[in-house]
């Protein structure tokens, strides 16, 4: 009995000795040994691992993609010196756990300050650069993209990969929703403005060019009718004389007949003249002519 307890107390020496001695690392962890707060060993494959007992220690990092969502939208100002609010979020991983340790310790929340200050900086820098169109939609992915790009190079100085960075979300504070309504009421007003004065100056112009074919057309049909008259009193003319070669007496009376009409038109008409005169010749005696 007395040899038994001995050796019960060797073996549980030795068992706890052993459990120590052992550590799992799982899938999704890196894991550091640690001798005298030194980094010795970084493990990055999962299963069992040695180290030596009460002299190394085993510190544990998650090397996952996390998720950096910010809850207070950043205020980032335009171009136009305009007010939005940006609600992003940011992806990164682990993938060097050594300088990782070495920059910030196990406090996850140095890296986590580091990469939100990084990437609003860069945020409000580069929307600067632009315009609240280009922020809302125009070239919001190629911004993300740079500051991506920028926020990973400096995040690699603490081991660190960022992911993705995007923004979720791109409020319009009321001062600048008031401005860019105005705005877009002023370029609406002046479309309307412009399209009517190319609507009033292509009526001026249709208008122009009717009067132009309308005095055109009345021109060329006056020269038509003037050459028409004229043709017709030189036509009218040579048969007046011909009319007059052939028997002078009937053109004579012809002529006196019209002047009659003429000078009678109307019921109204008083014409005071003397009644021997010559004008009333044909009246008195339609066979006066050559007499």
């Amino acid at each position: 009995m007395n040899r038994i307890l001995p050796t019960l107390a060797v073996i549980l020496v030795v068992l706890f000795v052993l459990s120590l001695s052992f550590f799992t690392v799982d899938q999704r962890q890196f894991a550091v040994v640690f001798q005298f707060s030194e980094a010795r060993r970084v493990i990055s494959e999962p299963g069992f691992h040695f180290k030596i007992p009460l002299l190394q220690e085993v510190r544990y990092f998650d090397k996952r993609i996390q998720t950096i969502d910010e809850s207070i939208p950043a205020r980032i100002q335009t171009i136009e010196k305009m007010n939005v609010r940006a609600d992003s979020y940011i992806k990164w991983r682990i993938v060097d756990v050594e300088r990782y340790y070495k920059a910030v310790g196990t406090d996850q929340r140095k890296a986590v300050d580091r990469l939100r200050n990084t990437v609003n900086n860069m945020l409000r820098d580069e929307f600067g650069k632009r315009t609240v169109q280009d922020v809302i939609s125009g070239k919001r992915d190629e911004v993300m993209d740079f500051v991506r790009k920028v926020a990973d190079s400096d995040a690699s100085r603490i081991g660190v990969r960022v992911i993705d960075v995007r923004i979720k979300r791109v409020e319009l504070e009321d001062s600048t929703l008031t401005s860019v309504y105005e705005r877009m009421q002023s370029e609406r007003k002046a479309v309307a403005s412009q399209l009517r004065a190319e609507g009033s100056a292509e009526a001026e112009k249709i208008k122009a060019d009717a009067d132009r074919q309308r005095e055109v057309t009345l021109a060329d049909a006056y020269n038509k009718a003037q050459q028409l008259k004229g043709e017709g009193d030189g036509r009218a003319a040579s048969i007046y004389g011909q009319t007059y070669g052939q028997n002078p007496e009937f053109y004579a009376f012809y002529k006196s007949l019209d002047a009659y009409k003429e000078s009678f038109r109307k019921k109204g008409d008083l014409l005071v003249v003397d009644p021997s005169a010559e004008f009333f010749k044909y009246m008195k005696n339609p066979r006066a002519g050559g007499k």
